[in-house]
């Protein structure tokens, strides 16, 4: 018994400790794009582990923004503001864009799985988590008239990410830039349609429910 909780220790300790340094790689990620995308899949440098670590700090720090950044910045009127929105306008895209990427291009000869596509667009999202953080603080401090460092922060921040990402999607897919591009274009047509029809069906089966609740009504207003 003593052996098997030994071993349970040690596989624990083991795993932590490659999750810490799957999370630590993201620094790595953020300076040298082209070596740390490959290594994250190729070499299995990244983990699905801290891929959604990354993802529950973007939630948790959209909350914060809306929570703690200076009226100056973003005005929030709490009362009309729903938390399972609010996560769900995040997860939603995320959720699509990576289906949709990983769709389109495994049709055209991409390499990446699914399971990249999540871990290596985590991964890049890290600069634009890393400002998140930053900025609450900061609009606390600056006043109106510095405010600008504010939306060269955030602005900033986004920027990197957005090259992280494509540079992602190049290594992992083994794609060309112009490709891959091209593929990341098709990939926001995709998720527009599907939002349609996603959208579409809400609306037929909140019109078929809706009838039959009537129709429902209709029968017990008569038979009573």
């Amino acid at each position: 018994m003593s052996e098997l909780t030994a071993g349970r220790a040690l596989a624990s300790k083991s795993w932590w400790k490659k999750f810490g340094a799957s999370v630590k790689y993201a620094f790595y990620v953020m300076f040298h794009p082209f070596d740390g995308f490959w290594d994250l899949t190729h070499e299995h440098r990244g983990s699905l582990a801290a891929a959604n670590l990354f993802v529950i700090l973007l939630l948790l720090g959209r909350l914060m923004t809306l929570q703690f950044t200076n009226m100056m910045f973003m005005k929030v009127y709490w009362p009309r503001v729903n938390i399972f929105q609010q996560c769900a306008s995040l997860l939603l895209p995320l959720s699509i864009y990576c289906i949709c990427n990983w769709g389109l291009t495994t049709l055209f000869d991409g390499k990446g799985t699914l399971k990249d596509v999540y871990i290596a667009t985590a991964y890049a999202l890290v600069p634009y988590l890393i400002g998140m953080y930053l900025i609450i603080p900061l609009s606390n401090i600056l006043t109106m008239e510095e405010g600008s460092l504010y939306t060269v922060i955030e602005t900033f921040m986004l920027v990197w990410s957005a090259l992280l990402l494509v540079i992602g999607m190049v290594q992992i897919h083994d794609f060309g830039l112009g490709k891959t591009i091209l593929f990341l274009f098709m990939t926001v047509v995709a998720m527009a349609i599907v939002v349609f029809l996603l959208l579409l069906f809400l609306t037929l089966v909140s019109d078929g429910l809706g009838y039959i609740i009537s129709v429902y009504k209709e029968i017990n207003f008569r038979l009573n």
